[in-house]
């Protein structure tokens, strides 16, 4: 019998097919997508912070991969009652790799378990539970156990400060509620993987919660394409339809109440057209005042922020593309700003900015609550951009309007009114070509390269795909709005 991680304990409570394949088919689990494993590097990056909270601390088995040896270095450490990195324990059904415990006493330890999360979820209690059985099954007495994650009012001044970056919650009495369930559970788990087959497990809001499982594409694909799940703000009622054998859009019993955005799917799945409001459309493009301005902006936002006068997850705009249209008709002028080097982005940011988006005519974004963000945020930590902030802000147009109210909805676009899903359905134009197709790619390679030992040749090839990727936002924003017109008629 394998012994169960804290990983796989999660799992485990999670779903029991996914605990089943995580042990009897991992392969058939995919391998983290480049944005999943950037959350892992950076918990990476904020558990290393946290171990200055102990700086006389041990790693222990630094390098080491063989579980049975790290145990044995730990026993060896823990004689020296100072402060320990990743001891590793074991008991009959589980182990356990602690992040940091700290020596009380003559004989306790306090377990503190660290957390890139900037508030303590419930999840993180289960995470505990199970350290502190393994421990106490290993002859370890444990007095307190820590949550350590990331304080959200932190503002980086200087060097980062790990007693004002964490903060740092007893639960002790919580993790106590739960360990009289630890055994009970890892018995049934053991009992799980020995199954020959995998457990059936119908889909259910555990599938997201408390994370997205890694099977949820295996799980769903028995869905049609137009599921009921793809309907707008459907929440848990899609669940109530599956019970009842209703899984496709087009199947919804008569009498079904659906709200006027659903009922515009409906219509759209039915009939496989784009639902079309001229009215509401004509509305909207009359607001428009010459010369258009398409912007979108790119943003970096690490866990322990890299710039003074910035929090965590804080975003940090590096980039932007603007489309400039002087009249209808006219081709686009393309502007542009990519940051270069290390050094804080932002001034230079807005100064370019400023300087190519004029004096007036609209400006137009998709998802305008993003980028008036990221400028009030410049604003505030550079004032005398302030005016210039809000006296532009009067002229910002959300071109996401149109599809979040539904007065243009194709059925291709499967519920998402995201620039992604709108373009190709109404232009028939999307991302496919490009390297670079979606945001949080485009942050994560820029910051790797940016901050990261590459070659030049690298980041000079990564920062060309940057400049395809977002131009290609706001390029996509004019071919929307040309087809927004030929349909307002």
């Amino acid at each position: 019998m394998p012994l169960i991680s804290k990983t796989a304990y999660l799992q485990g409570l999670q779903c029991p097919k996914l605990l089943w394949y995580r042990f009897n088919q991992k392969d058939a689990i995919p391998e983290p997508d480049a944005l999943t494993q950037a959350v892992f590097d950076q918990g990476h990056e904020v558990g290393d912070l946290a171990k200055r909270l102990f700086p006389e601390g041990i790693e222990v088995g630094a390098g080491i991969t063989d579980l049975n040896q790290t145990i044995k270095l730990t026993q060896q450490a823990l004689e020296l009652r100072r402060p320990l990195y990743e001891a590793a324990f074991a008991s009959k059904l589980a182990y356990a790799r602690c992040d940091i415990l700290n020596p009380v006493g003559v004989d306790r330890w306090d377990l503190f378990e660290v957390k890139s999360s900037t508030s303590a979820k419930p999840v993180y209690l289960h995470d505990l539970a199970l350290q502190v059985r393994v421990l106490r099954d290993a002859g370890v007495r444990v007095r307190r156990c820590v949550l350590v994650y990331v304080n959200k009012d932190f503002v980086r001044h200087g060097d980062v400060d790990p007693q004002e970056f964490f903060i740092r919650d007893d639960m002790t009495d919580a993790v106590d509620e739960l360990l009289p369930d630890v055994e009970d559970h890892l018995d049934q788990m053991a009992d799980i993987i020995r199954l020959d087959e995998s457990p059936e497990v119908a889909i259910g809001p555990h599938c997201d919660n408390p994370y997205t499982c890694p099977l949820h594409d295996l799980c769903w694909s028995y869905l049609p394409e137009h599921s009921v799940f793809t309907l707008v703000r459907m929440g848990a009622k899609g669940f109530k339809l599956l019970e009842q054998g209703v899984r496709a859009i087009r199947h919804l019993p008569e009498g079904f109440k659906l709200s006027p955005a659903q009922q515009i799917q409906r219509q759209a799945v039915i009939t496989g057209k784009p639902q079309v409001n001229k009215t509401a459309l004509a509305v909207f493009l009359k607001r428009l005042k010459y010369p258009l301005h398409f912007l979108d902006f790119e943003t970096f936002a690490p866990a322990i922020p890299v710039y003074d006068g910035t929090g965590p997850y804080e975003a940090v705009p590096f980039q932007f593309s603007l489309h400039v249209q002087q009249a209808p008709g006219v081709e686009p002028q393309h502007f542009m700003y990519l940051a270069e080097g290390t050094a804080d982005p932002r001034r230079e940011f807005m100064e370019r900015l400023q300087a190519v988006l004029g004096d007036h005519g609209s400006i137009l974004v998709y998802n305008a609550a993003f980028e008036k963000a990221v400028l009030s945020g410049c604003a505030e930590l550079l004032p005398e951009f302030q005016p210039w902030v809000d006296g532009i802000k009067h002229r910002i147009v959300d071109l996401l309007t149109p599809f979040k109210s539904f007065h243009y909805y194709h059925p291709n676009q499967h519920g998402s009114a995201s620039i992604k899903a709108v373009m190709p359905a109404i232009t028939g134009r999307g991302y496919g070509e490009l390297d670079i197709q979606e945001g949080g790619t485009a942050s994560l390679e820029f910051f790797r390269v940016t901050f990261g030992n590459v070659p030049n040749t690298e980041r000079q090839r990564v920062r060309r795909q940057l400049v395809e990727y977002c131009g290609r936002d706001t390029e996509g924003m004019v071919w929307i709005l040309d087809e927004l017109r030929k349909l307002a008629g």
